[in-house]
């Protein structure tokens, strides 16, 4: 399993960037996938989180409203859409996967509920 993000950079305030992640090694319908992130100083926190496309897709409320996660599985890819950014959005951005073995049922999106992760992306708003 392989995991590649890009696409992060520099932004102002009120500004957007598209995250995207190359997956190989698995295919969406046997994994969960999940975006992540990690300020300085503070823990890595579950972003947006599905567990399969027959499941609802989990956002953190600091997220919600403002960033959109979606995939094309024809060609192996992750996106995470993220609009009107803040300087608190700040932060290394990874993407991640794990076996559904794993989660048995439910979405989960916690740093311990995942097994793969790319390299991460560093975005950082100004304000």
């Amino acid at each position: 399993v392989q995991l590649v993000e890009s696409g992060g950079g520099l932004v102002q305030a009120g500004g957007s960037l598209r995250l995207s992640c190359e997956a190989s090694g698995f295919t969406f319908d046997d994994y969960a996938v999940g975006w992540f992130r990690q300020a300085p100083g503070k823990e890595r926190e579950g972003v947006s989180c599905i567990r399969s496309a027959h499941d609802r897709t989990y956002y953190a409320d600091s997220v919600k409203g403002r960033f959109t996660a979606s995939s094309d599985n024809a060609k192996n890819m992750l996106y995470l859409q993220m609009n009107n950014l803040q300087p608190e959005d700040t932060a290394v951005y990874y993407c991640a996967a794990t076996s559904l073995a794993t989660i048995p049922t439910g979405v989960r999106c916690g740093r311990n509920d995942y097994d793969y992760w790319g390299q991460g992306a560093q975005v950082t708003v100004s304000s």
